[in-house]
């Protein structure tokens, strides 16, 4: 290495047939040592040895052989250095690009153009290509550098391409959280239900961030299975992924989701809390008007804006309805919370309802809807509607059918959503006998 640095240092083109020869050392700091000192003497008879290491087993001899042949100025390595711009190795890709360049290189096609953006690593003016660039991009996605993988990714989404497609299903499988999100993000703008069982996958992910992201991208691809996958992570530890949830739900508006949503309304996080709140609002069904009477007694003042405004959403006259008056007793006990603006805001309920507060008892809360007292079991099979296992959901169907209470309609009414055929068949022929 000693000898290499001194003839590296000589102002002598004798130095050039002695690094040659060092370009055949077993050592690869050796071989790439040479080769960066021949490209300071850039001699001619140094071009033929350097194309030959080119195919050197180590990247970084590779990289050091492509800058020397740029600095000869012979075109004759072009087609060479060309060549190099599809080396597994991003290090000699970039330095086969740059070489390029200094030499004058003009591509000969789309594709050759493609390979010399790609390896100088601007992977952004590619997209705008078209089909010719989709390869070479999904090829980064597979084995660049994370980064570059990611830019690989975010430019296969803008391209209107089913190699593209199929390349973004294939980046739901990367290590890479943000791959995986940037993935799903374009397969939400794609809308193809074809890939909706990938994407459902990721409703499991091990990061929130992720399983947010395959909401909205069920939501855009699922069509008429949305409610019902969605409605299975009801119970997902992360508020982010429950926000993401309700927010959907809303937007969808399918009344199948409304028993799903209103159990969010005593989510502990205010924020989901004040999205599901405006959610049922979207929605507008009058079965969520006394969950929503009793979001006006929210802690967070956030949600008992939105809940007056979701009421006014739902029904103008919602004062009017007869089931409001089932939320009086828990609306009596807010009168005397801790917190003003609750009391305040309980007040202004009895105030709107023109009801005296005194004449309220706990009764009330259950013959003001008209509501019989459920079976011990039902809260236990309303649950399992939504568990994962097939089998569970129609045994639940099946036993709420046989129970022939009324208050299992709203969720009969979501069950026979299901993803599942028989489960389906089960829910509608409850309904039938119910109604």
């Amino acid at each position: 290495m000693e000898v290499v640095q001194k003839l590296a240092r000589m102002d002598s083109d004798d130095a050039v047939e002695p690094l040659i020869f060092a370009l055949q050392d077993r050592a690869p700091e050796m071989r790439q040592a040479a080769a960066q000192a021949l490209g300071k003497f850039q001699s001619r008879l140094a071009v033929g040895p350097l194309m030959q290491v080119l195919h050197d087993p180590a990247p970084e001899t590779r990289a050091a052989a492509a800058e020397a042949l740029g600095r000869t100025g012979d075109p004759l390595a072009a087609r060479a250095l060309a060549g190099l711009l599809l080396d597994p190795a991003p290090a000699a890709r970039g330095a086969a690009s740059r070489a390029l360049q200094k030499l004058g290189w003009q591509p000969g096609d789309d594709a050759q153009r493609v390979r010399q953006i790609l390896a100088a690593g601007n992977i952004g003016a590619v997209a705008s290509m078209g089909a010719v660039a989709v390869e070479p991009l999904a090829e980064v996605m597979r084995s660049g550098l994370p980064d570059k993988q990611l830019q690989a990714v975010r430019a296969l989404g803008r391209m209107e391409d089913p190699r593209a497609k199929a390349a973004m299903v294939e980046a739901l499988r990367k290590d890479s959280p943000a791959i995986r999100i940037a993935a799903l993000g374009a397969l939400e703008q794609f809308r193809d239900e074809a890939t909706l069982a990938a994407i459902e996958r990721l409703l499991g992910d091990g990061h929130a961030s992720v399983r947010s992201a395959a909401v909205e991208a069920v939501a855009a691809c699922g069509q008429k299975q949305v409610v019902s996958i969605l409605l299975r992570m009801l119970k997902d530890p992360s508020w982010e992924v429950r926000q993401a949830l309700v927010k959907v739900l809303g937007r969808l508006g399918d009344a199948a989701a409304v028993d799903g949503v209103m159990a969010l309304l005593s989510d502990p996080d205010r924020d989901v809390r004040e999205n599901a709140v405006a959610a049922l609002g979207n929605i507008g069904d009058r079965r969520a008007i006394p969950p929503l009477a009793l979001a006006l007694l929210d802690h967070e003042t956030q949600v008992r804006n939105a809940a007056a405004a979701a009421l006014k959403m739902v029904d103008r006259n919602w004062v009017k309805n007869p089931s409001v008056r089932q939320v009086l007793p828990r609306a009596k006990k807010a009168l005397n919370d801790p917190e003003y603006w609750v009391r305040h805001c309980a007040t202004k309920l009895f105030e709107q309802l023109k009801v005296d507060p005194d004449s309220v008892t706990d009764e009330m809360a259950g013959t003001a809807a008209g509501a019989e007292p459920t079976h011990p079991a039902f809260a236990v099979l309303a649950e399992l509607l939504f568990d994962h296992d097939r089998d569970l959901r129609l045994a639940a169907v099946e036993a709420l059918g046989h129970l022939h209470e009324r208050q299992a309609l709203p969720l009969l009414g979501t069950a026979a959503h299901d993803l599942d055929r028989n489960v389906q068949i089960a829910a509608r022929q409850a309904l039938a006998a119910l109604e």
